[in-house]
């Protein structure tokens, strides 16, 4: 398998590395380390908890000095997420933001923290952010648990 070598160590490190309960990540193709999937599980005490979301990540060649571009496969009520698309509004996925530091496993479990702490100063979902800024977090929680429930398995807390 071609590629990035610091793709090839993380896959290495993922192959041989007990698994992580939370995050399932993985190669989409054997054939291009270029192309991953996650799983994550919905983070306890969330409106997402026992939910499962996909996430797709995708490596420029230039990668670990260039941000993978990950979004959400699965529907998700989000301030940072764009519903249509599943692209997340993250710092550290912004090129100016990025660090080499970062690996995949550290950014899945970023966008695991961003659904526990979501920010709505500057939301992709707009009706998502707005309930939250303007204080309507009980809102906010029982349209995520909706989601969740319909798009990924979960009945969230």
């Amino acid at each position: 398998m071609p590629g990035c070598p610091r793709l090839l160590k993380e896959y290495k490190e993922l192959s041989t590395a007990k698994p992580d309960p939370e995050i399932e990540l993985k190669l989409t193709d054997e054939a291009d380390i270029y192309q991953w999937t996650a799983k994550l599980q919905g983070p306890a005490g969330s409106p997402y908890e026992g939910g499962r979301f996909e996430l797709k990540i995708v490596c420029l060649p230039t990668y670990p000095l260039a941000p993978p571009k990950v979004t959400f496969t699965t529907p998700v009520f989000h301030p940072n997420v764009l519903y249509k698309t599943g692209e997340i509004c993250l710092d550290i996925l912004k090129p100016e933001a990025w660090t080499p530091a970062w690996t995949l496993q550290s950014v899945c479990r970023a966008v695991a923290a961003l659904l526990s702490h979501p920010e709505a100063d500057s939301p992709l979902n707009c009706d998502c952010g707005n309930l939250i800024r303007s204080g309507d977090m009980r809102g906010y929680r029982s349209m995520a648990r909706m989601y969740t429930a319909m798009h990924a398995g979960g009945n969230g807390s």
